[in-house]
């Protein structure tokens, strides 16, 4: 059994970058981390994963098949980064399929992937902390390797389901702990000291793969996210692991209410998109 004072307390964290509790700051850091790395992002991911992440992402997509597959379905990819995620949606959706991305480098590859995948996906610059959405407008959010940098994750579940609809499907794909026996101690000792020097080597940037393996270890595990997402409102959590660990795909469900209601003193009114 998980405690709710562990969970409630790694509510109010974020990612390890910037002055503390500072979340501009923590948000200013991430931004230009993944500005520096956007041009070499893509090959990065899919060298340093095996490929791997490709078929993590298609298994997101997928637990929002019966979502997509509804005419006029309206599914958010937040941290978008160069918009795989966004791209593996928009394959399934008979609706639309938004990418939101706070980093303008990332966004706009993602925004210039798009034509060669011949899919129409809106690609928008937003705070995952601040989304430009409207209270309960959306059917579905999603999330692939972009919740953990987060500058709060508690705000950004908070944030994620306000835009969510009654009912609405919740899924966060994110790096966790392994948790096979003989693989764990091996796939670590990589994570920590091969992939930062062949990340630093093949993008030319010392930092950002040095975070990537102490934002995992300081990132909530697969049973603390899911009592997080329980405390905030969202019920039929669950998660699958992918790899013994190394990724797991939590999702959920904002609680149906009797009213379509939306919380009052919103500050978000809606925008509308295509």
């Amino acid at each position: 059994m998980i405690s709710t004072t562990r969970a409630a307390g790694q509510a109010g964290q974020g990612a390890p970058l910037g002055s503390g509790r500072d979340e501009a700051s923590t948000g200013a850091a991430v931004r230009t981390m993944f500005g520096e790395v956007a041009p070499r992002y893509d090959f990065l991911n899919h060298f340093l994963s095996l490929g791997r992440d490709i078929a993590w992402r298609r298994a997101a997509a997928h637990a929002l098949k019966d979502i997509l597959e509804r005419p006029g379905s309206r599914v958010a990819d937040v941290c978008c980064g160069t918009g795989d995620l966004s791209f593996s949606l928009g394959r399934q959706s008979q609706g639309v399929v938004l990418g939101a991305d706070f980093c303008h480098p990332m966004l706009a590859i993602a925004r210039s992937k798009a034509g060669k995948h011949g899919r129409r996906i809106h690609f928008l610059e937003a705070d995952t902390l601040r989304l430009p959405f409207g209270d309960a407008s959306l059917d579905a959010v999603t999330s692939a390797f972009g919740f953990r940098n987060l500058a709060n994750y508690g705000r950004g579940i908070e944030e994620m389901r306000r835009v969510l609809k009654s009912g609405g499907r919740l899924a966060i794909l994110e790096f966790s702990r392994v948790r096979w026996p003989i693989f764990g101690p091996l796939f670590r000792f990589y994570f920590r000291r091969v992939l930062p020097r062949i990340g630093a080597w093949i993008s030319g940037v010392e930092g950002p793969y040095s975070y990537l393996p102490d934002s995992v270890e300081k990132f909530p595990d697969q049973d603390v996210l899911a009592e997080m997402l329980r405390g905030a409102g969202f019920h039929k959590v669950s998660y699958r692991n992918f790899t013994g660990g190394v990724a797991a795909l939590h999702v959920g469900e904002k609680m149906k209410t009797s009213s379509a209601a939306t919380p009052s003193g919103s500050n978000h009114p809606e925008r509308r998109f295509p």
